[in-house]
């Protein structure tokens, strides 16, 4: 799952961290590998008009192609560079969003009157998770898929309902 507890949710203490970030399919080192391979199965086809007019006539597209390929996933990158860290300590939760573009977001409450809110069909998408907690309602992993915000909503319910010993 694309988030990370700190530390594991056996071993949770009373203060914990989770990182929740975007699925990434296609790793930049994997990046690499298929814009070569791409150019190299599209280019095979041109062997066999090298040295005509025709090669000057179709390269331009190829290229083309290729530098619309490139640019498209690397503007998919830099939109799914966001992180979300949620971090309780014994009286506060804060939750900052890293943004790839524009300020970075906080929000902070006390722990004890932070709660989960699952909307299954009321949100921007299906199982829409929101924290609310102090005079605000901020949502939380909202570019996880519908299946593994389940799951985090359960995680969630579970530890922030373990408080602290008094």
């Amino acid at each position: 799952m694309p988030y990370e507890w700190t530390p594991e949710p056996p071993q949770r203490t009373v203060d914990w961290q989770l990182s929740l970030w975007p699925y990434r399919s296609l790793l930049r080192r994997d990046f690499v590998l298929f814009i070569g391979a791409t150019a190299t199965i599209v280019a095979l086809p041109l062997i066999t008009v090298l040295g005509t007019a025709v090669l000057w006539g179709l390269l331009p597209f190829f290229l083309a192609m290729l530098w619309g390929l490139w640019t498209a996933l690397n503007v998919s990158y830099k939109r799914g560079e966001v992180l979300e860290e949620l971090t309780v300590d014994e009286t506060t939760a804060y939750l900052t969003r890293h943004n790839p573009k524009g300020p970075t977001q906080q929000w902070q409450a006390n722990r004890y009157w932070v709660t989960v809110h699952l909307h299954p069909k009321g949100g921007p998408v299906e199982n829409y998770i929101t924290l609310r907690g102090g005079d605000r309602e901020v949502e939380i992993g909202a570019f996880l898929d519908a299946a593994e915000r389940l799951v985090l909503y359960d995680q969630l319910k579970t530890a922030l309902r373990d408080q602290p010993p008094a």
